[in-house]
């Protein structure tokens, strides 16, 4: 279960893609979330997902 509160969230997601996983996608599709939901959370609260670091910023 991920959290539903953004900060949380970005904390849960950057954590996972730091410890975890090489990519977002791969993090979605192993853990069987919408990306497109937690983009859009994040995005909300100001982040935006930068490939090449491989977090949310």
């Amino acid at each position: 279960m991920i959290p539903q509160n953004p900060e949380m969230l970005l904390s849960f997601i950057n954590m996972k893609l730091r410890d975890e996983f090489d990519s977002f996608e791969e993090l979605c599709d192993v853990l069987d979330i919408d990306s497109a939901e937690i983009v859009e959370k994040l995005r909300a609260i100001g982040y935006e997902y930068n490939k090449e670091l491989n977090q949310f910023k």
